[in-house]
């Protein structure tokens, strides 16, 4: 009997989380703390800039906590009254990602950001934390937010036209993506439309995104742009585009991504959303992908079916780049004396967290990689960037290369678990 009581005392926080009634604290619309996130490689400071009220709540209304202990970074939204925790979520930034480069190491830079979560009834406090070293989080910043604050916006988004490409039924029952359009112009609308549909349908040709197909709604938001295609800077190629997309981040050429946040946020407004995609007009290779932040894609590559499903693996999921020996402008990006985050890369400290449990009795501990266990999950040094002390669930996988057709058996489950999570 007492370890029983022991067993439900421990229990008892992640109850409680549980119990979290949507309609006592929220509305059914969006809060959008705006803020920049800047600093350098040693430290993150959190400099805010507005608040608005958005339209619409897309999310479900009964995991208001995440279960995941995902991201870089997580805001915490907590009643101030009785500060009961009634709200989670991590995510990741373009921002950590410069912190690791060598040009943090000697300059300040600022990114903008976005903690958007409903729209509370009551005073709430918000607090932005900043995942550590050693794998702990530290508050950052906090600040008590009045919802009933004059000075938070009430604007109304900007009436831009909206393509349904997928539609499944209530939002807060379904994943509810939206495409929005950079580099195409206003001739270029209805191949915007088309293109929006054909690049979606890439990701439901493919596990498990294929079967989960019906927990999916997609729309597209018609953002044109004064010229069509995207900033080339290491060619002098410079377009005047909606979201001021470019390669050439962190100067790696095929790093495509955008720092107007600020734009990309106030164009999704216009629809429900959970996470958002920006297809980019052009023939080139490139994308990039942030958890619970934005993802990118190009629409007329050759390989664009491949980097439209692995860029959302990241944005999705928070899945990690499995490959070990492509151009990267990264510098001590993990921490290997601690287990990461991500769902398909370990440092086999605390493997039991991990795949474990997906493995053959008979599968070797590391696991060659030979033909032999070409279909085998395993557990194969290299991975997250490095060829050693990183190890990854398969020999290639979507989240490696662009050979294989799909993800791997350990990106599907983490992949399926995710939208299992958003559609309760």
């Amino acid at each position: 009997m007492r370890t029983i009581i022991i067993s439900l005392f421990l229990l008892l926080p992640g109850l409680l989380n549980a119990q979290v009634n949507f309609d006592n604290y929220f509305e059914q619309k969006s809060m959008r703390f705006d803020f920049l996130l800047g600093g350098n490689s040693k430290e993150a400071i959190v400099y805010p800039k507005q608040i608005k009220q958005e339209p619409y709540w897309a999310g479900n209304k009964k995991e208001l906590i995440s279960s995941f202990n995902y991201g870089t970074y997580r805001y915490r939204v907590f009643d101030k009254k009785t500060d009961k925790l009634i709200f989670l979520k991590g995510f990741n930034t373009l921002f950590q990602e410069w912190q690791t480069t060598a040009e943090a190491k000697k300059t300040n830079k600022t990114f903008y950001q976005a903690a958007i979560f409903p729209f509370p009834k009551n005073e709430v406090r918000l607090e932005i934390d900043a995942r550590q070293w050693d794998g702990s989080f530290k508050a950052i910043f906090q600040t008590d937010i009045n919802p009933k604050d004059y000075f938070i916006l009430h604007e109304k988004p900007q009436d831009f036209e909206v393509f349904n490409v997928l539609d499944n039924g209530t939002p807060e029952k379904k994943v509810d993506l939206v495409i929005l359009a950079e580099g195409y112009t206003m001739a270029e609308k209805q191949k915007f439309a088309e293109d929006a549909k054909r690049v979606s349908g890439y990701m439901f040709d493919v596990e498990p995104f294929k079967s989960e197909k019906s927990n999916f709604n997609v729309k597209a938001v018609f953002t044109p742009s004064e010229d069509s295609g995207t900033d080339v800077p290491g060619e002098h190629i410079y377009k005047n585009t909606y979201f001021n997309s470019t390669y050439y981040t962190f100067d790696v050429a095929r790093y495509l991504t955008t720092s107007d946040m600020k734009k990309v946020y106030d164009a999704a407004a216009v629809v429900p959303y959970d996470h958002i995609y920006v297809l980019v007009n052009t023939e080139r290779y490139g994308g990039g992908g942030f958890y619970n932040f934005i993802t990118l894609c190009t629409s007329d590559d050759k390989l664009t079916p491949k980097i439209f499903v692995h860029e959302f693996g990241h944005g999705f999921a928070g899945l990690a780049d499995e490959y070990y020996s492509s151009e990267v402008a990264y510098e001590d990006y993990y921490n290997l004396e601690i287990e990461p985050w991500e769902p398909n890369i370990t440092t086999m400290v605390d493997f039991d967290k991990k795949w474990k449990s997906m493995l053959d009795k008979n599968t070797p501990i590391p696991t060659p990689r030979t033909e032999k266990y070409k279909t085998t999950v395993g557990v194969f040094e290299g991975g997250g960037y490095l060829s050693k002390g990183i190890y990854s669930p398969y020999m290639d996988c979507r989240m490696k290369s662009n050979e294989p057709e799909g993800f791997c058996p350990v990106c599907q489950e983490a992949i399926r678990k995710v939208i299992h999570s958003q559609i309760k």
